[in-house]
């Protein structure tokens, strides 16, 4: 049997919290610190009372949505509401079921199990979780040829909560063995200015309304992208400022990110201009304009293309992706502009 620890990227948090860092620091660890997606709260919120008054292991979860809107930080938390220890791994590291066993074996009664990019999980290892989820009980093989056998071991109940940035790759009978499947959306402005306030005061960086606003604004829907803008603003804002984050310092330190006003960095302005100009607007292949635009197809895919999309710069259709007109208005052209070549 694989050692957890070594052979699928074991992490054991413990009620005390993650491994120290800036990160965790700001992560919330209750659900009324949370900010957004409030439909899904409210349904966490549900199943951990029900759970707690039981005295049972709170029902397997499923979180999908794009990246850094939460999903690690609500199964850290869930593992602080039900005040149980927390476990996480990620998908690509569970190669072998050994190594699913090692993580499942080493389990305490009432543990969260949190799988990071579970549609990543090989299909031979995904089956020995069927029997897990279900019965608390996993079927190993041991040895090969006339030697093999199979060996039950029973399992301490267990919460398993999933993560995935592409729920469609999620077989059927996966899926279904999750009690709740909730999807985290980008969060909307009022949401954002609560994170960079909160994030601001927590790094005991000054920040008044129109630098909260303007990091809010260029932040693409995402906690995550806030954090890291804050990073670089504050960076920013002690080497060319007096280390308070204003409007014109938030501007500056975001321009030199090449993050304009809309939230757009240099690369999602390369795609879009691509599309303009070399192909009129469109419909073309995902593989071509990332093979123009010089970046992986699954980049463009899971990292830009949804906010491009979600905030119609771009649609997404069965013949290719095509530029809207408020696609053209960010990249400073109208459909039709003189500088895009006419197709043969």
């Amino acid at each position: 049997m694989s050692d957890p620890e070594k052979g699928a990227n074991f992490i054991k948090t413990t009620l005390e919290g993650p491994p120290t860092s800036e990160e965790a620091v700001l992560r919330p660890t209750r659900f009324a610190e949370f900010t957004g997606q409030r439909k899904t709260i409210e349904r966490l919120q549900v199943m951990v009372g029900a759970a707690r008054r039981r005295g049972d292991p709170l029902n397997h979860i499923l979180f999908s949505g794009p990246p850094g809107l939460g999903k690690t930080t609500l199964a850290l938390l869930l593992g602080t509401e039900m005040e149980r220890n927390v476990r996480i791994t990620s998908g690509p590291v569970v190669e072998k079921p050994g190594d699913l066993a090692g993580l499942l074996t080493n389990l305490e009664e009432g543990d969260v199990l949190f799988i990071d990019e579970i549609h990543r999980i090989p299909k031979t290892v995904e089956e020995y979780l069927y029997s897990a989820m279900e019965d608390f009980r996993l079927d190993i093989m041991i040895d090969q040829g006339p030697n093999a056998r199979s060996v039950r071991l029973n399992l301490p109940r267990f919460t398993l909560v999933g993560a995935t940035t592409r729920s469609g790759l999620l077989t059927t009978p996966l899926r279904s063995r999750f009690t709740l499947q909730t999807r985290l959306d980008y969060y909307d402005q009022t949401d954002l200015l609560k994170i960079v306030n909160r994030t601001c005061r927590l790094l005991e960086v000054a920040v008044d309304a129109g630098g909260a606003t303007e990091v809010a604004s260029r932040a693409r829907g995402t906690p995550r992208i806030v954090n890291n803008l804050i990073n670089f603003v504050r960076d920013f804002a002690q080497e060319r400022g007096d280390g308070a984050i204003t409007r014109d310092i938030a501007s500056a330190a975001l321009e030199l990110l090449e993050i304009d006003a809309r939230g757009l960095d240099e690369m999602d302005k390369r795609v879009l201009r691509i599309i303009a100009t070399h192909y009129n607007g469109g419909p073309v292949g995902l593989a071509t304009v990332a093979i123009a635009a010089g970046e992986e197809p699954e980049t463009l895919e899971e990292v830009h293309e949804p906010f491009l999309i979600q905030e119609g710069y771009l649609q997404r259709t069965p013949q290719g992706r095509v530029l809207t007109v408020r696609g053209y208005e960010a990249i400073g052209l109208k459909p039709g502009h003189p500088s895009q070549p006419e197709l043969l």
